[in-house]
């Protein structure tokens, strides 16, 4: 029997075994949302020491560590965010040398595994959704911790394409609604003339379907529907449409209680609503 069809034979016979690793990457996700970086860790430590080919939990590895990472650099403020300036300023960070050689390592692994199946099984979904959340990471930590905005376009593109494919393949997927909505609001952030000259695959630029996609993945998301709610506050609070996102954060501070940073934001934009600083509609 040649290896996929025995793989499928053995899922059909074993559904338990997805359902596991479903359960480990949310319950790492969880962890991460609280901002308990630690706690991912071990979930994944765990688990990957029992499957080690496990490619989408090596990805989520790489998401603690980056995530840990801007936490500790104060990046994921929203002030951060909503200024461009402090955006592509090159004020000097100083990242964590072994952080950054975990990350690279995770990312590494996801990769390699990811690949190798799909060399098996061009249309294996969850290697797709590796390979896009991987070069999403990458993304990040280029652009926000290396400053290296540009440099960060190549990995963006990288992910969309990988995310394209994997929608083509099943519009369902809805976690990766979260790649195509980011790389709408990229480009339909950036300066028109900027436009021509940074093109993404399948990508309009359209900041209503940036918010569309967005809201898909919040809504339906298996994995990333916390953090899709997390980019709508901020592109929300981008938009002028603070009450949006002060109901976003509501709900996330609800949700993930442990969460400081969630409840810190919370706390700044109902103040400034209340005091008058923050005005703006509502969608």
């Amino acid at each position: 029997m040649p290896r996929t069809r025995l793989i499928t034979a053995l899922l059909l016979i074993f559904p338990g075994a997805c359902a596991a690793a479903d359960t480990v990457i949310s319950d790492a996700l969880s962890r991460l949302y609280n901002f308990d970086f630690s706690g991912a860790h071990r979930i994944l430590d765990r688990h990957l020491a029992a499957d080690p080919s496990d490619s989408l939990a090596f990805s989520m590895r790489a998401a603690a560590y980056l995530f840990s990472e801007l936490d500790r650099l104060q990046i994921l403020e929203s002030e951060f965010f909503a200024d461009d300036k402090r955006i592509i300023e090159k004020k000097k960070l100083q990242p964590d040398p072994g952080i950054r050689t975990k990350f690279s390592e995770a990312i590494q692994a996801a990769q390699n595994l990811a690949k190798k199946r799909l060399e098996s099984d061009a249309n294996d979904k969850d290697s797709l959704l590796t390979l896009a959340v991987c070069a999403g990471l990458l993304t990040d930590y280029a652009a926000l911790v290396e400053r290296r905005q540009f440099g960060s376009l190549s990995y963006a593109k990288e992910s969309q394409r990988y995310a394209v494919r994997l929608l083509e393949l099943d519009p369902t997927y809805y976690d990766a609604y979260l790649t195509t909505g980011l790389s709408e609001y990229l480009v339909g952030s950036l300066p028109f003339f900027v436009r021509w000259f940074v093109k993404f695959e399948a990508v309009e630029g359209s900041k209503e379907k940036a918010v569309r996609n967005l809201e898909t993945v919040a809504k339906s998301g298996r994995y990333f529907g916390p953090f899709a709610r997390i980019l709508l506050s901020l592109i929300h609070l981008r938009e002028k449409r603070p009450h949006d996102s002060e109901r976003l954060l509501a709900e996330l501070a609800r949700d993930y209680p442990e969460n400081p940073l969630i409840r810190k934001e919370l706390s700044k934009i109902s103040s400034k609503l209340r005091s008058g600083e923050l005005t703006g509609g509502s969608n």
